[in-house]
């Protein structure tokens, strides 16, 4: 019988099958081999399990009205798994009877230590706490109602070991605050970084909105007990934040878990919060190899520019200041298409003036500055 028709028969077509089925067989057991080896390769994969109950640690010093509306989104969550740790920084004007009204309607333990700084106070928090899995918010911030459901329902679809989340502006914000709001997030000021873009450089969270299990914070220490720049809170989130990506912990960004963060500020305040960023922008960079990049260095080069045309337009030609003019007209043009408010885009564009030269400075002066401020405990 020729071989084609040996091949087309039954008995010869089903020993073909059972071969073929068995060497399927070798082939997708190795498959699966190759992948169990591939996950326990990468260090992203670190075994981290969906939390089950969030437990949210709030240092604040000396403002009870702002930690009032923070507790008020607090106690309309819809998802309401969470405790809430707050600790008193020290403070004069205390929080405790702000507290007590809540005591009924949330989960909530109260703390009092000594002044030392915001980082300090988070990690007397979860040392204080039985928490799993801790949320770091500002007393300055406002929660939707559905943070705690989109933080949950998030990590239980994608279990991670850390997360972090936006900011954004809430419609009851001053035009002051929205316009400070817009500057920290625009493209057209930090690339979006601080707005949980990915576009240019990697999210880091940050200490307004972020999120990690007890391992992280075991095997990281929490926030570092350093002071990197001039002001007691600058850069210690930051600092956090590589730590975890350096260890190969697994952090996600949730955009959907964002914070209306009030921004207490004025424009003086405004000033030193944006220089004391910049200048832990190196401090922090000291610390951690690569973490600099070209985009952390855009706002010291404006600021070199600003002056350097600043003085060719005085004794040249006014001309040169077109560049600067079109970016300062695009951030104002995005602010009020945003925000539909031409008022909140002309302050806009003064806050991203002052935002760009103020951390422009601050990096400058770190880059030069004889000594760093890392090596300083709080």
């Amino acid at each position: 019988m020729p071989w084609w028709k040996r091949w087309s028969s039954g008995r010869w077509r089903a020993i073909w099958t059972r071969r073929f089925d068995s060497y399927s067989g070798v082939l997708s057991s190795l498959n699966q081999r190759i992948r169990s080896y591939s996950f326990s390769m990468n260090p992203e994969n670190t075994g981290a399990t969906a939390p089950s109950k969030l437990t949210f640690i709030v240092p604040v010093f000396n403002r009870p009205g702002e930690l009032r509306e923070l507790l008020e989104s607090m106690a309309h969550q819809s998802d309401r798994r969470f405790e809430l740790v707050v600790v008193e920084d020290g403070s004069t004007i205390p929080s405790k009877s702000v507290v007590s009204e809540f005591a009924e309607k949330i989960d909530i333990t109260y703390l009092e230590k000594v002044n030392t700084g915001p980082g300090p106070s988070r990690n007397y928090g979860c040392t204080h706490s039985s928490g799993e899995f801790f949320v770091f918010v500002d007393s300055d911030c406002v929660l939707p109602t559905h943070y705690v459901a989109e933080v949950l329902n998030n990590l239980e679809r994608a279990p991670a070991d850390a997360f972090g989340g936006p900011d954004s502006a809430s419609s009851d914000f001053t035009s002051l605050q929205k316009a400070i709001n817009h500057s920290m997030t625009s493209f057209l000021t930090t690339g979006g970084i601080r707005g949980g873009s990915e576009r240019i450089t990697k999210f880091m969270p940050r200490s307004f909105n972020m999120g990690m299990s007890r391992t992280v914070f075991d095997r990281t220490g929490g926030f570092p007990e350093v002071r990197f720049a001039p002001a007691k809170a600058a850069g210690e989130d930051l600092d956090l934040s590589y730590s975890m990506f350096e260890m190969g912990f697994n952090v996600r960004r949730i955009p959907t878990a964002f914070v209306w963060h009030k921004r207490r500020t004025n424009w003086t305040q405004f000033v030193r919060q944006v220089y004391n960023f910049g200048f832990a922008r190196i401090t922090v960079a000291k610390r951690h190899p690569g973490a600099l990049k070209l985009l952390h260095a855009a706002p010291a080069l404006y600021t070199i520019g600003l002056i350097a045309i600043g003085f060719l337009s005085v004794f040249h030609s006014p001309f040169w200041l077109v560049p600067f003019g079109l970016h300062a007209g695009a951030l104002g043009i995005e602010a009020s298409f945003k925000t539909r408010s031409l008022w909140i885009g002309f302050l806009s564009v003064f806050a991203g003036l002052i935002q760009l030269v103020g951390y422009g400075s601050g990096f400058l002066h770190a880059a030069f500055a004889p000594s760093s401020y890392v090596a300083e405990k709080p």
